[in-house]
């Protein structure tokens, strides 16, 4: 009759490893203790866009979550007073 249900091995090809084994890094902001991302600071803003003008991703520039918001909410900020432009 073949292989009972029972004799089979579980699925699961990953390593053991801890729950919290991931290095935890902070984005540029955190690391600095950055409450506030300043429109008015183009120098810092430039850094997080692409020669294009495009806004980097998170994955790309390294910011978490809540400052990548406040990044590209400053960053249409400056665009929306000709600090930066939309498009080059």
């Amino acid at each position: 009759m073949g292989k009972m249900l029972n004799d089979r091995k579980p699925r699961n090809n990953r390593k053991p490893s801890f729950a919290g084994a991931r290095e935890t890094t902070q984005c540029r902001f955190c690391r600095g203790s950055v409450k506030y991302i300043d429109y008015k600071d183009i120098d810092t803003l430039q850094k997080l866009l692409t020669n294009r003008g495009k806004i980097y991703s998170r994955k790309r520039s390294g910011n978490c979550a809540g400052c990548q918001r406040k990044a590209q909410r400053a960053v249409k900020r400056a665009r929306f007073m000709a600090l930066l432009p939309y498009t080059t």
